[in-house]
């Protein structure tokens, strides 16, 4: 990579790994301490999380079209001044009104800073020179789940989970706004040209085909994930191990997600983001297979880290790739709408049948939802 790209890559990699872990991953580690003291249900308190994500669904397509005509920089600097507002009034949180219209705000944070946001940047700044960079950002943000689920038990052990959000919330300032500020160029770059869509040889124009075929995987994918990131070590002890193993399995799922995206930037540069994906996709249900015929946790949480490293590899250069440079932080906007619903239904909805049902039949019905998700790329041109 150029300077650029690697500028980009490194600055975004590190913002993108702190945001993940000091957000996206609070109800896994915070939430039963947060309900206990508040007096209601983990469920009760998940569906803040859900609307939250309700919150940036509304926001992401307006977002896109932001970016695709000024640039990402003012979007990712308000991102980590609108969480850590978030963050601080959910440490204070005193009733369940105010927890909600904190995840609230932050639901607004997450659209502004995380992913999505993420990429279109890149993509508005490099255009079909994007993927590299994209690639070096998951690298790097692999690591979020690692760093979130053994810090966030840390810290709630010997701080409370108060001032373990207020600490997330002055890493927003302390740390991913001056790398925004610094290291993001001012400028929205180049504008992309040529057409939004390329026809391939031979070939018809990708359209509302491709375009559903996308959104049902990546939606599917997203569902998936939110009720994996959530609920992992209800999950997994339900498989038979205990807190701390829990954890330490759960850890492994970040190593998984950079190794498989070492892999892929190596070996797959010369692979169409179809195949790639395709090879990502279809980790998972084989690893649950393995898991639900007996194979120790560990196994689980391999494939699903490898998967899902690739998967979110994908979610930026997969629309690129069907559909050109023209447009792509729009089009990014509107893929993301569908999927942060599914995100913010699936953990609230599922939460019942994890708490009350034996965990191999969630399991069973992850894998054959990511079976179906595979299926979904299987038209697509390479």
């Amino acid at each position: 990579m150029n300077a650029t790209p690697r500028r980009l890559a490194l600055a975004l990699g590190t913002t993108q790994t702190l945001a993940w872990a000091t957000t996206f991953y609070i109800p896994a580690t915070m939430m039963g301490a947060a309900a206990a003291e508040l007096g209601t249900s983990r469920t009760t308190l998940l569906a803040a999380f859900s609307w939250s994500l309700l919150v940036s669904a509304a926001c992401a397509p307006r977002i896109g079209r932001f970016i695709d005509a000024r640039g990402g920089k003012p979007i990712l600097i308000g991102g980590a001044l609108v969480t850590a507002v978030g963050l601080t009034a959910l440490a204070l949180s005193q009733s369940l009104l105010q927890w909600f219209l904190a995840w609230t705000v932050l639901g607004v944070g997450m659209s502004l800073g995380l992913y999505d946001t993420a990429f279109a940047t890149i993509g508005r700044i490099l255009g079909r020179d994007a993927r590299p960079a994209i690639i070096g950002v998951t690298l790097m943000a692999g690591f979020a789940s690692s760093v979130g689920f053994p810090s966030g038990t840390w810290l709630v052990g010997h701080f409370g989970w108060r001032d373990s959000v207020f600490l997330y919330a002055a890493l927003q300032i302390l740390v991913i706004l001056p790398v925004i500020l610094v290291f993001i160029p001012a400028s929205p770059g180049t504008p992309a040209v040529g057409p939004a869509r390329v026809a391939p040889e031979g070939g018809r124009l990708p359209g509302r085909g491709e375009f559903l075929l996308l959104a049902v995987f990546f939606t599917s994918r997203a569902g998936i994930g939110a009720v994996i990131s959530v609920h992992a070590l209800v999950l997994l002890q339900g498989l038979g191990l205990s807190l701390d193993a829990a954890v330490a399995t759960a850890s492994i799922i970040g190593a998984a997600q950079v190794g498989s995206r070492v892999v892929d930037y190596f070996l797959g540069r010369n692979l169409s983001p179809v195949t790639s994906a395709q090879v990502g996709a279809v980790l998972l249900p084989v690893g649950i297979v393995a898991t639900l015929l007996g194979a120790p946790g560990f196994v689980f949480a391999l494939s699903y880290g490898m998967s899902n490293g690739i998967f979110t590899i994908s979610r930026g250069t997969l629309p690129m790739h069907v559909f050109g440079p023209a447009g792509y932080a729009t089009l990014l906007g509107r893929l993301a709408l569908p999927s942060l619903i599914a995100q913010a239904a699936a953990p609230t909805l599922l939460a019942p049948l994890i708490d009350g049902a034996p965990a191999v039949w969630t399991f069973a019905a992850i894998g054959a939802l990511g079976l179906a998700a595979f299926g979904c790329l299987l038209p697509l041109r390479r």
